[in-house]
């Protein structure tokens, strides 16, 4: 399977600042992307295609093909993704925001490892001559074979390592499914078929986000008050990025504790498929600038911290590992309408009722309406009775 690993690396002071360097240099090819697409379109009336973007800047930039590629790559990426959301009828900029730093991408012939963890990037040939490599030191190497090695910055240059680990995926004989419900307050909500139900809850997270928002808001009154480019402007510039930094690996953290919760419940459970939520869209039109406010402030900004897609990234792979299926599936309704006499209703407080006399948790209910309409085709009750409700938070 392949996996990623981030780990810091040595190098002398002439290497540190070349690589800087080639992330400057990424950047400018992505800005050259957009001015040549911008030109073609204007001309044209049509999109640049993939052939005709890595043509046009082939020889052009002081760094491997292949980081050129990557970089061109990317911005197709992005275009494609801006216009399937613009056919979704969702109001999506194409790229066109220019960049000063780009992260470089090594692939294939790109580099070269030694046992003694010493890998070597290249940087291609430029105006006829082959350029010098860039060698560093890492402390450990992965077990397996190297795949991409990508250059970031964050608070450090820092080496995002793709590699095989060798791993094939498991055959899983069992028939047990579940579906999930995700949330703002609990971020897992799950109902397993022999019964078992989980609540993992997502407060830990909420702080960190709540920390966060304050920390941030704080610096960027005091940064108003200051010259753009002073020496203060910058001191406070490099606490506001030390914050998201910071902010940043504690959320990762804390998802990859959930998650790998979740997926120990999944094995505990034999389970054989899971359904995940279908919830993009929520956060959108929650900016103050709108004119006409649909919801709160307080609201706007727990939807924005939401991190729904990053649980649904992280679990992708962890139960592919253990050969667990997870799909995503349409939830509409599913917390609204009482699966007994089928009236919908919203609820504000953590308890579901019903005039019928059904009651049940918020987020088991929305779970177990989930699981029928999903596994079902349609909400009504269970054809299993629910055991006692797990809960799990972040150790």
């Amino acid at each position: 399977m392949l996996r990623c690993m981030k780990t810091l690396f040595r190098a002398s002071k002439e290497t540190i600042d070349r690589l800087f360097e080639c992330n400057r240099i990424s950047g400018e090819v992505w800005n050259f992307c957009l001015a040549l697409a911008k030109e073609t379109h204007l001309k044209t009336g049509k999109w640049i295609t993939k052939g005709e973007l890595q043509k046009r800047s082939k020889g052009i930039f002081p760094i491997h093909s292949q980081s050129m590629q990557a970089v061109c790559h990317k911005y197709l990426f992005a275009r494609d993704a801006a216009l399937k959301a613009r056919k979704a009828g969702h109001k999506t900029k194409y790229p066109y925001r220019k960049k000063t730093h780009f992260n470089t991408k090594w692939a294939n012939n790109g580099f070269k490892v030694f046992e003694n963890g010493k890998i070597e990037l290249s940087m291609g040939i430029f105006e006829g001559k082959r350029q010098k490599p860039l060698n560093i030191w890492v402390k450990e190497l992965p077990k397996g074979r190297i795949k991409e090695i990508e250059l970031i910055f964050d608070r450090q240059l820092m080496l995002p390592i793709a590699y095989e680990d060798g791993r094939e995926v498991k055959e899983n004989q069992v028939v047990n499914r579940a579906a999930i419900d995700v949330g703002e307050i609990h971020t897992i909500t799950a109902v397993a078929e022999n019964g078992e139900n989980l609540i993992i809850t997502g407060r830990h997270l909420r702080s960190i986000h709540r920390l966060r928002n304050k920390k941030l808001s704080e610096l960027q009154r005091k940064m108003s008050k200051c010259t753009k480019g002073s020496k203060q402007w910058k001191r406070y510039n490099r606490a506001k990025r030390y914050v998201l930094s910071k902010s940043e690996h504690q959320l990762r953290d804390a998802l990859h504790k959930t998650t790998k919760q979740f997926v120990d419940w999944c094995l505990a459970n034999e389970l054989k498929e899971v359904a995940f939520g279908e919830v993009d869209g929520v956060q959108r039109n929650t900016s103050r600038r709108k004119k006409k406010k649909i919801r709160r402030r307080t609201t706007n900004q727990k939807l924005s911290n939401w991190s729904f897609g990053k649980v649904y990234a992280f679990l992708s792979y962890k139960l592919e590992a253990e050969a667990i299926k997870l799909s995503k599936h349409d939830e509409s309704n599913t917390t609204q309408q009482c699966p007994c006499c089928a009236k919908k209703r919203k609820v504000s407080l953590r308890i579901y009722s019903c005039t019928c006399g059904y009651t049940n948790h918020r987020d088991i209910h929305g779970a177990s309406n989930f699981f029928a309409k999903t596994f079902y085709g349609e909400i009504r009750e269970l054809d299993f009775l629910l055991n006692h409700t797990t809960y799990l938070r972040i150790a």
